[in-house]
């Protein structure tokens, strides 16, 4: 039988009845009702349900010792030994919505934090000993959990010594940079002062573990069990999902301020361009905020010491609404803002063009950069990937193009719909994806729509982080034909489709227990056109780049409980727009040109140093071994400096019709400049323009 989320929602709501006739919820009672409603979720809606036994038991408690301390640094074997007792009972802990392995871990992991604390504090106050002969393991797995308290205070003796020695010997290069006519330092005076330099970080990382909130890490403990079904599957509180949908649509409601956190502080890092902030001229970059008022309320919140995600509550709100800021100036000085909040659009996040200049003369290529496929669900007024491209195609037809470059490199995905949309713009109309639940046949997924926005040579860009979508637009267009894929030997691997479930409506009324947050659940795999699937394998490049990650393992198939490859029956998909033809000697020029290249030469020698530099994990704790082995290194390294330097495409400019909105602000205009110079500097997108040329030429 095909489960679907009704049905999901009434077993929940019959399942909840009960609940609903206490009034007062407390934290215990929510977090019960959050894991069963998430298990129920899960293994009604989920493409691969999992038995709650044993062997998930296993599973949850090995990636959560992970989650909980990766590196290895707080936890002995005695806690780990404590921690083991509920190996096996987490499956019935999980069904129960019992949380005492969860409450233990924060019981054992506060006490390791309090008395690590004590360790580094105490260790820091002396000065080191840099003349032993001894090795500092960074990898926590390579090292495994510490024996017992003895052995975890020398490790972090060891760790405070090496960050300590980091800094050391960067003071010592720099005081022998500055020659003898400045004042030098000595050897003890540099010394003290790398260790006060530690003390800071390390006081700093523990403030910032201090708040987190029961909140925070029981998300972490709920992840843990929803990435045992597959690592894109999570649980999302409710901040978490309000910053997704900003991500996915390019859209919030506020005041337009990117914030930070520095120490106790928060600081302004950006205000954006068209938002409420910038328009009012108030708020600048490097402010700090001390307080936030409400227009109902009398009193302001000082947010001194609060994490992050609350302040961004705080001053996040509806539009028209008024928030008063108290702020304190670079020079000093504090004073009250009132901005009147608004919607605001993250325009860096939209799809953009250019023009280039291909390798013949008066040969004229279109770029267009698409970061993400997103779209503003919450607005069908609001900004939607595919219209946005539909509108870059155009206005390069107008511009009489030669050719467009298709750049999905680290695109992640976003709409599936607009994807879909999108694909077509390139044929005629047919199928574009073939979409799977786990029971059922396959639901195909067609542009039909007949019109074709772009008839001309097509090539599309990705690399190993272009992932969802952006695979589904390069497998489409690959298994048609219409164009050629270039970049990495393959991209991400996510061949998967998630949807979010509100928790909050599976429960009517008790709005005691609300929010609970979502859950985003895979309930569906999608299958190219060709019957084959994007999942773990990717989309491999027609004509591969070599990168700096050439040699190294990523992706989907890097990630613990991805799912499996599968393929299933094709359909029929044809177009008569434009084939590709020639491939074989495209890529053949391709690669006799990468071969010639010294930049490209380069690109793969560092790849090889990456990939033997990845497993080198253990450094030495003398100071003059680790100064030789950080000297080889940077010489090493030196080799493959400025490699992107040099600008190879030197004909790069906006379209005339984009310049009014760019020249409209000094910050849009700054930052539209720092672009078309990393896109000058683009040895990629050099090849992928002679790639462009040989396939005008020989098509």
């Amino acid at each position: 039988m095909k489960l679907r989320g009704p049905i999901f929602f009434s077993i929940l709501i019959i399942g909840l009845l009960v609940a609903a006739y206490y009034p007062q919820v407390d934290d215990t009672q929510k977090e019960a009702v959050l894991m069963q409603t998430i298990l129920s979720g899960f293994n009604q809606l989920h493409y691969r349900p999992k038995a709650i036994d044993d062997e998930f038991s296993k599973e949850v408690f090995d990636l959560y010792l992970d989650r909980l301390d990766g590196g290895r640094r707080f936890l002995t074997q005695p806690d780990i030994q404590k921690l083991a007792s509920y190996k096996l009972e987490l499956d019935d802990e999980a069904n129960a919505g019992n949380f005492e392995f969860f409450d233990l871990s924060m019981e054992l992991l506060d006490a390791a934090m309090h008395k690590t604390q004590g360790y580094y504090r105490e260790l820091l106050a002396q000065p080191f000993d840099y003349t032993t002969d001894e090795d500092f393991e960074l990898d926590g797995e390579k090292r495994g959990f510490a024996q017992d308290d003895a052995s975890l205070k020398e490790f972090w003796r060891k760790y405070a010594q090496y960050e300590t020695m980091q800094r050391l010997a960067d003071k010592l290069e720099e005081q022998k940079g500055k020659g003898e006519e400045v004042e030098q330092k000595s050897f003890e005076e540099l010394e003290k002062e790398a260790r006060e330099s530690v003390l800071e970080f390390f006081d700093d990382w523990f403030s910032r573990m201090d708040k987190l909130k029961r909140e925070d890490r029981l998300s972490v403990y709920l992840n843990t069990i929803t990435q045992i079904f597959d690592p894109h599957s999570e649980y999302y509180q409710p901040i978490d999902k309000e910053n997704f949908d900003i991500r996915f649509s390019g859209r919030l409601e506020g005041i337009g301020a990117s914030l930070q956190t520095e120490g106790d502080y928060t600081k302004v890092a950006r205000v954006v361009v068209g938002g409420p902030a910038w328009k009012q001229k108030e708020l600048d970059e490097e402010d700090v905020i001390l307080k936030v008022k409400q227009e109902d309320e009398k009193d302001p919140v000082d947010i001194t010491g609060m994490q992050i995600n609350d302040v961004v509550q705080l001053i996040r709100g509806k539009k028209d609404t008024k928030v008063t800021l108290t702020i304190k100036k670079v020079d000093g000085t504090v004073k009250d803002i009132t901005i009147v909040r608004d919607i605001v659009i993250l325009e860096e996040q939209f799809a953009k063009s250019l023009l280039l200049d291909g390798p013949a003369e008066g040969e004229k290529i279109g770029y267009i950069y698409l970061p993400s496929f997103y779209a503003d669900f919450q607005d069908n007024n609001g900004r939607f990937c595919s219209k946005d491209v539909e509108d870059e195609i155009a206005k390069l037809k107008d511009e009489n193009v030669n050719g467009i470059i298709l750049d999905l490199r680290s695109n992640g995905g976003g709409s599936l719909r607009d994807v879909v949309k999108m694909t077509g713009y390139f044929i005629e109309s047919g199928p574009i994806v073939q979409v799977k639940s786990r029971s059922g046949s396959p639901e195909v997924l067609r542009d039909v729509d007949p019109r074709v926005q772009y008839d001309g040579p097509l090539i599309v860009m990705v690399n190993s982080y272009s992932a969802s979508a952006s695979e589904i637009l390069a497998a489409a267009l690959q298994d048609y034909g219409r164009a050629i894929i270039v970049g990495s030997p393959s991209t991400f691997g996510k061949g998967t489709v998630q949807r979010f479930v509100d928790l909050d409506r599976t429960i009517r009324g008790y709005n005691e227990l609300k929010p609970l947050g979502e859950i985003k659940l895979t309930t569906q795999k999608f299958y190219r056109v060709n019957g084959g699937s994007t999942q773990l394998k990717g989309v491999m490049s027609d004509i591969v780049l070599p990168d700096n990650f050439f040699y190294i393992k990523t992706g989907e198939r890097d990630r613990e409980y991805a799912m499996e490859w599968t393929e299933i029956d094709p359909v029929d998909y044809n177009q008569n727009v434009m084939k590709i033809q020639h491939l074989d000697k495209i890529r053949q020029r391709s690669q006799e040109r990468m071969a010639e290249d010294a930049v490209f030469q380069k690109i793969l020698e560092n790849a090889k140093r990456l990939e033997k530099q990845k497993d080198q994990s253990e450094y030495p704790l003398n100071l003059d071994a680790y100064q030789k082995v950080v000297e080889e290194q940077e010489a090493e390294a030196d080799r493959f400096d400025n490699m992107f330097e040099e600008a190879v495409n030197p004909h790069v400019s906006n379209l005339t019709v984009d310049m009014p909105a760019i020249e409209s602000d000094e910050s849009r205009k700054a930052r539209n400049d720092d672009w078309i110079k990393n896109i000058s500097k683009d040895v990629y997108l050099k090849e992928t323009l002679h790639i462009m040329h040989d396939l005008i030429a020989l098509q």
